[in-house]
This record gives structure tokens, sequence and C-alpha cells, in this order.
């Protein structure tokens, strides 16, 4: 059986997960014994007075295990011989773009001025060290765009960006953490966000 409750708890509660089904034991009368686990869908932070809690969308499995994974995973099927379609720029619009032309059949041939996600660290170092800037290789164009060496954040003050699942789940299936399915204000992290440019690059490729 799957349960899902509305759960608005301390931040030491929402951090472990034995705290959390403790809660749900006392709180919800739920049998810790059936709990075989949990699953946390959104996570947000009320900090608006002085004690601050966490809002949480829970799922409890009883006598069950989870038989799905945390993220949705999308099929890129073979391209090769198949119609090509150019794309400017491996930025994040490049790279989703490109993605998505796999999942409609058609081969993408992506055309970008700058060097790869790795090798552009090396010049983003020599811009702060030695004030040198490589025109073709710089904070705006290389593989990954200009948010690549930023913060890694996921989240916009839009009120109309649309669903946006279906790119966090792409995320995941890069190597992104699978909290950024959960948390209000996602956030990959710069020390993650190029290897998982990477992993989408290979996925083109391959």
């Amino acid at each position: 059986m799957i349960q899902e409750y509305q759960l608005r708890v301390l931040p030491e509660v929402a951090a472990n997960e034995q705290r959390l089904k403790d809660y749900l034991v006392h709180e919800k009368g739920l049998n810790a014994r059936e709990i075989t686990a949990t699953r946390i869908l959104k996570r947000s932070i009320d900090a608006r007075q002085r004690t601050i809690y966490i809002n949480l969308n829970v799922r409890a499995y009883l006598n069950e295990m989870p038989k799905e994974d945390e993220y949705q995973h999308t099929l890129y099927n073979n391209v090769e011989g198949k119609p090509q379609v150019i794309v400017v720029g491996a930025g994040p619009g490049g790279l989703f773009a490109a993605l998505r032309l796999i999942e409609l059949g058609l081969r993408p041939v992506i055309v970008e001025r700058g060097k790869n996600v790795r090798e552009r660290k090396k010049d983003l170092a020599q811009i702060s060290r030695q004030q040198l800037v490589n025109p073709e290789s710089n904070y705006s164009f290389g593989e990954g765009g200009a948010g690549a060496y930023s913060d890694g954040k996921l989240y916009t003050r839009s009120k109309k960006r649309g669903n946006v699942d279906k790119i966090l789940n792409v995320f995941c299936q890069h190597g992104a953490s699978t909290s950024i399915l959960v948390d209000a204000h996602p956030h990959i992290g710069t020390d993650k966000l190029p290897r998982v440019i990477e992993n989408m690059r290979n996925t083109i490729i391959e």
C-alpha cells in the first residue's frame, strides 16, 4: 500500500529518514513495522517565523518497496543515418534541443565555437589569474553556456515557466542529484554541473 502525506516538520525530522518514519508513526498512526520505505516528493522551507519548518509531501510505502526509480528515464534511440539537423551552440538550449531531436528520430549536429566544459575551466582560470581572455572560450562561449560555471541554480522568477519536470528528469538521468526533483528551488551545484553536461554530450554522441 502507498500513502501520501502533507507534513510540516522541523528541519531535523525532514533530514533524517528514521525520524521521519517515527513522525509518521506518532502523528499519522502508521505501524512502524509496516513502513518499508519513504520518499520525499516535494520539499520547501518555511522561515516566516522564529521557528523554521520544512513543508514536505511524503510518500510512505507500507509492506512494499518502491518499484519505480526516483526519476523518469528518457529513451534515446540510435539515429545514425537519419536526417540531420544543425544545432547552433552547445549551451543549455543547444544540448536539450539535440536530445529532443534524438527523441524525434533526427540526428543533431551541434556547432559550437568554444571548448568543451572541462577545457573551458582552464580558460576561466586565466581570466581571474592573469586577466587573459580567450575570445573563443570564456564565461559566455563554450560547452554548457554561460551558467556552466555559475552556481547551478535551476529556478526562475518567471510565473510562466511552465512544467519543467521533463528537464529536471533529464538532468537526473545524466548524473544530477534526485533532490532537484524535490526542492522548491532546485540546485545542481557548480561542482557537479560540468559532469552532468559531459554526460549529456556523451548521450548525444552515442
